[in-house]
């Protein structure tokens, strides 16, 4: 009869070991790392860095480090489902990123929350099915509140309507069922997303600021559907000009 044999490391994969396989240093980040989900808006943020250099390329993910009004930031896109945010968080998390701001999309839990609106999220509830291997069941995944109250004027100067509030964060976008959805109303959710999550928590974590903005792209309550809405793509690109400004305007307010 086979000897059964059980793992005796403690972990098989770490975000170091990822480090090492991109060979990313600590030096090579930018005070501030933006972090959209697909590789289009990653290339609408390059368009607007000074002198872009790509840190690397690893499987569906890339990184660039440029300059924007002087200060030196870095941009990934970052993934758009838990899991794959997981991965890249732990590296940029393992660089130790100084700053880390999430630029994604989301839908919309109240019916006075339209295509096209932007949603500064401070807290997340937890619906993904990563973050319950890091932490346990009470663990509450919170924005931080320097970044996030910097970010909020800055977006409403946008001429976005804004929104702050809890995001529901889930993997199973297809079972956004009336029995999900309402249970995460009565949490006090007013967005749900497949991201924040598990970008929050991992962020707490390893104690890196981290905050995130949204833009609306349907309507969970109403039933709209607003991918190709043309009000959806100008609210994504105009999440890009607003996180930028919130780098300027922190920086400005560091030096003043």
């Amino acid at each position: 009869m086979q000897t059964q044999q059980l793992m005796k490391r403690e972990v098989h994969l770490t975000g170091q070991d990822l480090m090492n396989m991109v060979q990313l240093r600590p030096e090579d980040l930018g005070k501030y790392a933006l972090v959209p989900g697909p590789r289009e808006r990653l290339d609408n943020i390059i368009k607007k860095i000074e002198n872009p250099i790509k840190n690397f390329t690893f499987m569906e993910y890339s990184m660039y480090t440029g300059n924007y009004s002087g200060v030196k930031i870095t941009a990934i896109n970052g993934g758009r489902f838990s899991a794959d945010t997981a991965i890249t968080t732990e590296l940029l998390c393992n660089a130790k990123a100084k700053n880390m701001i999430r630029i994604g999309s989301c839908g919309s839990l109240r019916e006075d929350i339209k295509v096209g609106d932007l949603i500064v999220v401070d807290s997340a509830f937890r619906g993904d099915g990563v973050t319950p291997y890091y932490v346990n069941p009470s663990f509450q995944p919170v924005s931080d509140a320097r970044l996030t109250k910097a970010l909020v004027p800055i977006a409403q100067a946008s001429g976005n309507t804004v929104h702050t509030g809890r995001v529901w964060s889930t993997d199973a976008i297809l079972r956004e069922t009336k029995e999900h959805v309402n249970k995460a109303i009565e949490q006090g959710c007013i967005a749900v997303d497949m991201v924040s999550s598990v970008f929050l928590t991992l962020c707490q974590l390893y104690k890196i600021p981290a905050t995130v903005i949204l833009a609306v792209s349907d309507n969970i309550i109403t039933g709209e559907m607003g991918f190709l809405d043309p009000n959806y793509y100008m609210a994504e690109s105009s999440m890009i000009s607003v996180v930028l400004n919130l780098v300027k305007t922190l920086e400005g307010k560091q030096s003043a």
